[in-house]
């Protein structure tokens, strides 16, 4: 008997060592599931998806009347005719989208672009109610709107997340009307955070998370929850060479609408706040000609701004802005934006060098203020008489009498003009182009040619790889860095 034991005791033990492994191969799957996922949307959508909206929006615009034929054909005459192709011609524009409610009393969050050049907006509920919509206020440089409908009952809302708190990794949540389908929902994670002007031109301002959540036209303006059904996002757009979603899709942070939210809803436009400067980035040779990491380059401060009265002036970099980190140009943009009008501020900047501290007190963003064109201004090779000089494959002249009166320049401008250069020099791959004058070299005044050539031996000799050059350009009546690459030995190209 004592030897049939022994079997049965292997026997429950490799029981006991098989029940062992299936039971940590079952806590290992479950640890490799992504923390936090749930077993199912379905619970959170069921509490979301009331205050989810489908916006249609209608509207006349005018358009000028296509030419059939072009101009000088034969067969103008025929089809052109009594200026036909010059009178501008009316027509209907639709636009779908989405939207989500924020209070019970029926304001609602989309997109500016959503209705923009509606006459009428209607709004339907995910119960399939329609109620006529009016414009609160609307923002183009934000793409933000706030719309407001009327309701004989409290409407259920969603409720703002805190965007900053959002980790790449996390899972959101997106609901919307993507062509017009209404009631869709699709889900993904947080891809990217810090994404900015992704519309690309004009002023545009706002900060973005860059989700794979499939985004489609008509998801403009919808909400991104996570997973407390937060809104921590407005979806805006997407990358797409097709049209349709390749998991690259933009949502304007909440911390970021919520502000511009607030001031529609107070005073029907964004009151975004004011500094006066035009601001570069700091990147690559710029940084090493200044000495710096990291900022936003002042490149020009307008006369009688808020930067002006401060002391702020055009070569400063500024690292810190009411109390945050000022990383770029577009974060110094985003921050002061959403600063409130009036309001002093703190800021830390970079002169020279040294780091200093002012106080600035923002004013309300002019609505007509336009950015200057920047175009070449070609000067040609003519000799006008004034003392020239070649270095770094730039032709150099002092501003003399002469040249100050055929390029219309100010009276009280000192610099050195860029009368020609090689296309094949370092000047000409930055962007210095012929008739820009060169007022500063690394922050230091500059008058005739030697000077410049006495900026760049002291950067040499301070081992810098890199000078910072701040430039005029009279035909475009603008101001701006560039940083200007050094040769090796005496500057000549090889």
């Amino acid at each position: 008997m004592a030897r049939t034991a022994a079997p049965a005791a292997w026997a429950r033990a490799f029981l006991l060592a098989l029940t062992a492994l299936v039971m940590l191969s079952a806590t290992q799957a479950a640890t490799a599931q992504p923390k936090g996922a749930p077993g199912s949307f379905a619970p959170l959508v069921d509490r979301l998806a009331p205050a989810v909206v489908n916006i249609s929006s209608e509207g006349f615009v005018e358009r000028p009347r296509r030419r059939i034929f072009p101009e000088g054909s034969p067969f103008e005459e025929f089809f052109n005719r009594d200026g036909d192709d010059e009178e501008p011609e009316e027509r209907r524009v639709r636009s779908l989208g989405s939207g989500f409610i924020i209070d019970a009393k029926g304001y609602i969050v989309t997109n500016n672009h959503v209705v923009r050049e509606a006459d009428e907006i209607r709004v339907t509920t995910v119960g399939g109610d329609e109620y006529e919509a009016e414009i609160v206020g609307r923002d183009a440089d934000t793409d933000l709107a706030l719309l407001k409908i009327e309701a004989d009952v409290d409407l259920p809302h969603v409720n703002w997340g805190d965007s900053d708190a959002a980790r790449v990794g996390d899972w959101v949540l997106a609901i919307g009307n993507p062509f017009g389908l209404g009631g869709t929902v699709t889900s993904g994670i947080v891809s990217a955070k810090g994404r900015d002007q992704i519309a690309g031109g004009g002023r545009n301002v706002g900060e973005y998370f860059q989700t794979d959540a499939p985004i489609n036209r008509g998801n403009s303006g919808g909400p991104l929850f996570d997973l407390d059904g937060n809104v921590i996002g407005v979806n805006t757009a997407i990358f797409s060479p097709s049209g349709g979603s390749v998991g690259i899709g933009f949502a304007i942070t909440s911390n970021f609408a919520k502000r511009v939210v607030d001031s529609l809803r107070e005073s029907g436009k964004f009151r975004r706040g004011y500094i006066g400067v035009r601001i570069e980035n700091v990147i690559g040779d710029m940084a090493e000609a200044l000495g710096v990491d990291e900022g936003a380059l002042i490149a020009e401060v307008t006369k009688g701004s808020p930067a002006d009265k401060a002391g702020l002036r055009h070569g400063d970099v500024v690292t810190r802005f009411a109390g945050r980190d000022v990383d770029s140009s577009s974060e110094l943009a985003q921050v002061a934006a959403l600063t409130p009008v009036g309001e002093t501020v703190e800021v830390q900047y970079v002169r020279q060098g040294k780091t200093r501290t002012t106080r600035i007190t923002l004013a309300e963003f002019p609505d007509d203020l336009a950015n200057a064109a920047v175009a070449g201004h070609g000067m040609g090779g003519d000799d006008d008489g004034s003392s020239a000089q070649e270095m770094l494959g730039m032709d150099l002249s002092a501003v003399s009498d002469e040249l100050r009166e055929r390029m219309d320049l100010d009276r009280d401008l000192k610099g050195v003009v860029v009368m020609d250069l090689t296309r094949r020099s370092e000047a000409w791959r930055i962007g210095v182009r012929p008739g820009d004058v060169i007022l500063e070299v690394n922050q230091s005044p500059v008058s005739k040619p030697e000077d410049l050539a006495d900026r760049i031996a002291e950067a040499r000799e301070d081992g810098r790889s890199a000078v910072l050059l701040y430039l005029y350009r009279p035909n475009g009546d603008s101001f701006f860095h560039r940083p200007l690459a050094l040769e090796n030995g005496d500057g000549e190209e090889g």
